[in-house]
C-alpha cells in the first residue's frame, strides 16, 4: 500500500513538479495550504510524512512544525527551505525536522530525502514497539506479582486456617520467584530446632518428619543473624542430608524483635539464580506468614478465653443477659433463657422490648436510671421470684443478673405466717394478763413496791400489744387483706399527722422546716395507712435528731410523681446497714435499743405500705451528719 505524503506548500509551479515527482516514485500526496487544512489531512488520513516549504502560505512554517511535533512526536517532517538562511535552519533543527532541504532545489534530492526519513522513521518505530513490549510485559509481571500478593494478604486477613495461609504463602513464593520449591520452618525453642511447617513440592511424609537443628546450618544461620541469605554457587549447597540444591533464598520470619521461622525457595535441578527482586518478594511474603501465624495464636488465645467464659456462664447458678448501649442483646447464658421462656437465637442483636414481654422485666429497664433501686423483684409465670440487679458497664452498655430467690420468699412467707399466727393468738392471753393486773387492787389492799410491779406489767404489756399490733398490721398488708382505697390529699394527712406530733417536736426543741407545695394532684390510697407512714416516718426523725436541731419535711409535685423527703441530724446510718433498714426487727449497728426503744418494724411497715400503693422509698444518709429519706408515690 503506497505510502502518503502530505504537501504543505503554497500554489506554484514547484508544488506540481514535487507532486508529480512523488507519484512516480510510487508515493500517494495530499495538499494543504494553510494550517487548518494541514491539521484536517492530519487527523482524516494520517500521512507518513509531512514536507513543509518555509514560505507556506505567509504563515510561520516553524510554528506549525513545533505544533505537529507536539501532537504525533515520531510524525517525519521534512523542512523545504525556498531561501539560503542560517537562521530558518537553526530553527528548524531546533524544531524537530527530520530532513533539511535548500536551494538550488533538486526533485531527486527532495524524493532521497523523504525516503531517508520515512526510513528513520520505521526505525524509530520499531524501536519504540520493542520498548512498549519490553515495558509492557514489565508491567504485566509487576501487576501479576500484586495480584498474587493480593491474594495472599486477603488469605491473611480473612482466613482464619493457619495451614491454608501458609501453604498459599509457600506457593506464592515458588510462583513469584520461579523456584523449583518452597518451605517454611518455625523454630521449635524447647528444641531449638526448625520443623518444615508448610511446604511446596515436597512429598508430605517429608514435611512431616522434617527437622533442622540451627546450629550449623543454612536455615540456622538466618535464625541467629536475622538477615536473609542468598546463594546460587557451581557445587551443590547442602540444606541436611539427602536434600541438596543449586541454589537458594532464605528469608527471617520476624514478628516484632523476635524471629519465628524461615521462609525459603531453592532450585534442586537447574542453576538459575535469584534476583534481589526476588529476595524482596519473599521478605514480603515472609512478612505475611509472620502476621498469619500471629493472628492464629492471638486468635486461638481469645478463642480459649470465650471458651472458657462460655463454660463460666453456663454452669453459673445466676441468670444473666449483656446488653449494648441501645439495648441490644449480645450475650445471654441459659439460666436467663429458661427463665425467661425464650431462645438465644431469637434475642440475639435484638432489642429487650421486641423480644421479651416479661411485664417486671421490661419495667426494671424503664427504672434503670434510679440509681437508688438497682434492685428489683422478678416474678414469673411459674411462681419462680428472681432478684435482678442493673449494673451500668461503660463502654459496653449494661448486665442484667438476676438470682432465684423463691426459696427465700417461700421461708419469709413461712416466717410471716408463724408470726402472724403467734401474735394472733398471743393477743387473748395479754388481754387476761392485763385484766388481772387491773383486779389485783380490788381484792385487797397492797404496797407501794406492789404497786410499782404492776405498773411494770402495764407498761410491758402494753409494748408488746403494740408490737402485736405492728406485726399484724404488717401481716394484713403483705397479705393484701388492706385494700381499702379512695381519694386522698397527701398535704392535709400530713399537716394533721405533724398537729399531732407537735407536742413531742416542742418537747424537744426541735425547728420543723415545712415545705408543702400547694395544689399538689388527689390520689388514690388508704389514708389510715398513709397516715401510719407519715407517722413512723416522722416520729423516728425526732426520735434520732437531738435536742435544738432541725427536722425538715418537703412535699412537692414532679412531673406525675408526688415526692416526700424528711431529713434529720441524727447519727446516720452506717453504709453497710443502709441496704437492710427495711427488714423486719432490723436496727442500726450504730443504736442501741437503751439510745431509742423499737421494735424494729416501723420501716418494714413503711416500707410495705410505700409498695402497696406503688411507689417507692429508699434512704441516704451519711454517719454523724443524719439521715434523708425519700417516699415517691405516682399521681
Amino acid at each position: 500500500m503506497a505510502e502518503l505524503i502530505l504537501l504543505a506548500l503554497d500554489e506554484s509551479s514547484t508544488l506540481a513538479l514535487i507532486s508529480r515527482a512523488f507519484r512516480a516514485v510510487g508515493y500517494k500526496t495530499a495538499i494543504a495550504h494553510n494550517e487548518a487544512g494541514v491539521m484536517k489531512v492530519m487527523q482524516e488520513s494520517h500521512p507518513a510524512l509531512v514536507l513543509v516549504e518555509s514560505s507556506f502560505h505567509q504563515e510561520k512554517s516553524i510554528g506549525l512544525i513545533e505544533k505537529l511535533l507536539l501532537e504525533y512526536p515520531t510524525l517525519p517532517i521534512a523542512f523545504l527551505a525556498t531561501q539560503n538562511s542560517p537562521k530558518l535552519i537553526q530553527e528548524a533543527l531546533c524544531a524537530g525536522v527530520s530532513a533539511y532541504l535548500e536551494p538550488p532545489l533538486k526533485t531527486d534530492e527532495i524524493v532521497d530525502a523523504v525516503k531517508s526519513s520515512l526510513k528513520r522513521a520505521r526505525r524509530i518505530g520499531d524501536w519504540v514497539r520493542q520498548e512498549v513490549k519490553h515495558t509492557t510485559a514489565s508491567l504485566e509481571k509487576r501487576i501479576s506479582e500484586m495480584d498474587i500478593l493480593l491474594t495472599v494478604g486477603r488469605d491473611v486477613t480473612s482466613n482464619l486456617d493457619l495451614d491454608e495461609v501458609l501453604k498459599s504463602v509457600v506457593s506464592a513464593a515458588v510462583k513469584l520467584t520461579h523456584a523449583e520449591e518452597g518451605s517454611l520452618l518455625l523454630l521449635d525453642e524447647e528444641s531449638n530446632e526448625l520443623y518444615m511447617r508448610a511446604g511446596h513440592n515436597f512429598e508430605d511424609g517429608f514435611v512431616r518428619s522434617f527437622r533442622l537443628p540451627v546450629t550449623d546450618t543454612l536455615a540456622g544461620q538466618v535464625i541467629e543473624m536475622g538477615e536473609p541469605l542468598v546463594l546460587s554457587k557451581d557445587s551443590l549447597l547442602k540444606i541436611k542430608t539427602a536434600y541438596l540444591v543449586q541454589a537458594l533464598i532464605y528469608v527471617p520470619l520476624r514478628f516484632k524483635d523476635r524471629i519465628i521461622g524461615v521462609l525459603g525457595v531453592d532450585n534442586r535441578k537447574h542453576r538459575l539464580p535469584f534476583t534481589d527482586r526476588d529476595v524482596l518478594l519473599i521478605s514480603l511474603l515472609a512478612d505475611y506468614a509472620a502476621i498469619a501465624i500471629e493472628n492464629a495464636r492471638l486468635y486461638q488465645v481469645s478463642e480459649n478465653e470465650r471458651s472458657k467464659f462460655e463454660t463460666v456462664l453456663s454452669n453459673m447458678d445466676n441468670a444473666l443477659i449483656i446488653l449494648d448501649e441501645e439495648e441490644r442483646v449480645q450475650l445471654i447464658n441459659d439460666v436467663m433463657c429458661t427463665a425467661l421462656g425464650i431462645q438465644p437465637k431469637e434475642i440475639y442483636n435484638k432489642r429487650i422490648p421486641e423480644v421479651i414481654l416479661q411485664s417486671d422485666f421490661l419495667s426494671l429497664l424503664e427504672r434503670k436510671e434510679d440509681q437508688k433501686n438497682q434492685y428489683h423483684e422478678i416474678n414469673l409465670d411459674d411462681d419462680r421470684v428472681f432478684n435482678a440487679q442493673y449494673t451500668p458497664i461503660p463502654g459496653v452498655g449494661a448486665a442484667i443478673t438476676m438470682q432465684d430467690i423463691s426459696y427465700l420468699k417461700e421461708l419469709n412467707r413461712l416466717k410471716d405466717d408463724f408470726v402472724h399466727t403467734v401474735s394472733h393468738d398471743l393477743r387473748s392471753p395479754l388481754t387476761a394478763v392485763l385484766g388481772y393486773a387491773e383486779l389485783i387492787e380490788r381484792v385487797g389492799p397492797i404496797n407501794e413496791m406492789q404497786k410499782d410491779f404492776i405498773l411494770r406489767i402495764h407498761s410491758s404489756v402494753k409494748d408488746i400489744t403494740v408490737l402485736i399490733n405492728d406485726l399484724l398490721d404488717l401481716g394484713r398488708i403483705e397479705a393484701g387483706f388492706d385494700s381499702r382505697r379512695e381519694t386522698i390529699h397527701l398535704g392535709n394527712i400530713l399537716q394533721y399527722t405533724l398537729s399531732n406530733l407537735e407536742e413531742s417536736i416542742q418537747k424537744k426543741k426541735q425547728a420543723l422546716n415545712l415545705d408543702i407545695e400547694s395544689d399538689l394532684p388527689s390520689m388514690h390510697g388508704n389514708p389510715i395507712r398513709i397516715r401510719q407512714l407519715f407517722d413512723n416516718l416522722i416520729n423516728n426523725a425526732i426520735k434520732y435528731t437531738p435536742k435544738g436541731m432541725e427536722i425538715s419535711i418537703d412535699l412537692h409535685l414532679e412531673g406525675n410523681q408526688v415526692i416526700f423527703k424528711i431529713v434529720d441530724q441524727g447519727a446516720g446510718i452506717p453504709p453497710e446497714d443502709q441496704p437492710h433498714i427495711f427488714e423486719k426487727f432490723y436496727r442500726a449497728s450504730n443504736i442501741t435499743a437503751s439510745d431509742a426503744p423499737s421494735s424494729g418494724l416501723g420501716l418494714a411497715i413503711v416500707k410495705t405500705i410505700v409498695e402497696s400503693h406503688n411507689g417507692r422509698i429508699w434512704v441516704e444518709s451519711t454517719l454523724g451528719e443524719g439521715s434523708t429519706f425519700f417516699v415517691v408515690f405516682p399521681t
